[in-house]
C-alpha cells in the first residue's frame, strides 16, 4: 500500500506496463511506417475494443457498453451512491494516425486503474475509464458523436444515419462489429471528468515543460461543400466561356485560408478532403467535392470567420458564374473547462516537480462535450515537434508516465 505524503501519495504507476500497453494496441492497425490506421466501427476497431474489454475484465472492473459503442469500465468506491471519477479517451485513428493520439488516454487510465490495484487503494467514489466512439470523425464526420449525444447536443439519429465514403451507416458498422450497447446513452453518469492527451502542437516542447493543463478549448465547424460549375471540352472551350468548378473551389479555398489568417494566430482554417468530377484529362471540371472546417476560441471570432467564410462564397460565385453551396454538419462553440478541475491538475503535477503552464486546446476532444454535462479538464503531455495525425507522431516513456502520474494523482484528488 501506498504511502501518504503531505501533498498526497507517493504512488506511482508502472511505466513500463504503461509503454506495454501501447506498443501492444500499436500493432492493431499498425501500418508500415510505424503508425495505426485504426477507423472508428472498423473491424480493427473491433479488435481493439475487445483487447480492452478483456483488459479491463482482468483487472476486476465492471463493463458496460452504451447504445453509441462507447465502453464503460467502473471501479467501485466506498460510497456507491457518489457518482464516479472519469478518465478517458479513444481508441479510434485517423487513416495515418500515431500511436498516442487518443489512445493514451485510455491507457493511462486502464493503468491507473491497476495501479490502485496494485497498491490496495480503495477511493471514497468510484472511478469510471471511458473509451469514447468515433472521436477522430476520420470515418463518420463529424466526430465526437458519441460524446456528443452523451452530452445531449448531438441527435441520435442524426449520429446513427452518418455515412462512410462507401455509403455504410454508423449504425449500421456498430452493429457489425458487435458493439452496440444495451445500456441507453447517459445512462452512466459521472462527477467530474479528467482527460490526458498528447497536446498535438509545439509548445509544451518549445517551453521545455512536461505538462500542459488544459483550461480551454477552441471552437469549431464542420461542414461539406460543393461547388457546380458545368462540364466542357478543354480543348475547344475559351477561357472566357468557361464556368470550371475546380479553379472556383481554388478561389475559394484561398479565401477561406485569408479568413482564417485575418483573425490572428488563433483563427484556422482547413480543407482537407476535395475530389473534382467527372476527372478527365481533357474535360473541364462541372463539379467539385470538398469538406470544411474552422476553428477559433473566442467565440465572436468564430462567428465573423462563419461570416466571411459565407461571403466568400457568394463572391466568387458572382465572378466565376458557379454554384457553391456549403452544408454545416456539426459546430461546437469554444469551451471554458472547469476552474476545480484544472487546478487540481496543477496541485498534482507541481506536488511530482513537473514544469507546467495552462493551455488552449486547438484541437477537439471528448472532453468538451463532457464539460457540458460535468466538471472538465484535461492534461496534456509534449509530442514531438508538435506532429500529430501523423504515422511519425511520438511522445517518450517519460512524457507518457509524468502524463499517467499527474492523472493518477488528480483523480485520486478529486475521488477522495
Amino acid at each position: 500500500m501506498a504511502t501518504q505524503t503531505g501533498g498526497g501519495t507517493n504512488l506511482r504507476i508502472d511505466s513500463d506496463r504503461l509503454w506495454s500497453t501501447i506498443v501492444e494496441t500499436a500493432a492493431i492497425g499498425g501500418t508500415p511506417k510505424g503508425g495505426i490506421c485504426r477507423l472508428a466501427l472498423s473491424d480493427e476497431d473491433r479488435r481493439v475494443r475487445d483487447w480492452f474489454a478483456a483488459a479491463v475484465r482482468d483487472a476486476g472492473l465492471e463493463l458496460a457498453v452504451d447504445a453509441m459503442g462507447s465502453m464503460f469500465a467502473i471501479r467501485p468506491g466506498r460510497d456507491p451512491a457518489r457518482a464516479p471519477i472519469a478518465m478517458g479517451s479513444h481508441l479510434d485513428t485517423q487513416p495515418t494516425g500515431g500511436k498516442f493520439d487518443g489512445v493514451l488516454g485510455v491507457l493511462a487510465g486502464l493503468e491507473v486503474m491497476r495501479t490502485l490495484n496494485a497498491a490496495g487503494i480503495e477511493t471514497e467514489a468510484p472511478l469510471m475509464l471511458i473509451n469514447w466512439t468515433n472521436e477522430e470523425g476520420a470515418r463518420f464526420a463529424p466526430g465526437m458523436v458519441a460524446s456528443g449525444v452523451y452530452s445531449g447536443e448531438v441527435d441520435m439519429d442524426f449520429a446513427m444515419a452518418r455515412t462512410d465514403r462507401d455509403g455504410i451507416a454508423f449504425g449500421d458498422a456498430l452493429d457489425a462489429i458487435g458493439y452496440r450497447g444495451s445500456e441507453p446513452v447517459g445512462r452512466r453518469r459521472f462527477a467530474a471528468m479528467v482527460e490526458l492527451h498528447i497536446e498535438q502542437g509545439p509548445i509544451l516542447e518549445a517551453d521545455g515543460l512536461d505538462i500542459g493543463i488544459v483550461t480551454a478549448g477552441k471552437g469549431s465547424v464542420w461542414a461539406d461543400g460543393r461547388v457546380t460549375g458545368r462540364e466542357c471540352h478543354a480543348g475547344s472551350t475559351p477561357m472566357s466561356l468557361r464556368h470550371d468548378a475546380l479553379c472556383a473551389f481554388a478561389a475559394f479555398a484561398l479565401a477561406a485560408e485569408a479568413v482564417a489568417r485575418e483573425h490572428g494566430p488563433d483563427g484556422v482554417a482547413t480543407i482537407g478532403v476535395a475530389e473534382a468530377f467527372p476527372a478527365s484529362r481533357n474535360t473541364v471540371p462541372g463539379e467539385v467535392r470538398f469538406t470544411l472546417e474552422y476553428r477559433h476560441p473566442d467565440l465572436g471570432h468564430l462567428d465573423a470567420m462563419d461570416a466571411a467564410i459565407a461571403a466568400a462564397a457568394r463572391r466568387i460565385e458572382g465572378e466565376r458564374g458557379v454554384a457553391i453551396d456549403i452544408e454545416k454538419i456539426w459546430r461546437k462553440d469554444p469551451v471554458a473547462f472547469d476552474a476545480g478541475v484544472s487546478a487540481a491538475i496543477g496541485r498534482a503535477a507541481a506536488e511530482l516537480g513537473l514544469g507546467s503552464r495552462p493551455m488552449t486546446s486547438g484541437a477537439g476532444h471528448d472532453a468538451f462535450f463532457a464539460a457540458t454535462v460535468a466538471p472538465t479538464a484535461m492534461i496534456f503531455v509534449p509530442c514531438k515537434d508538435g506532429i500529430s495525425h501523423n504515422e511519425a507522431e511520438s511522445s517518450t516513456q517519460a512524457e507518457c508516465a509524468a502524463g499517467a502520474d499527474v492523472l493518477l494523482r488528480t483523480v485520486l484528488a478529486l475521488a477522495g
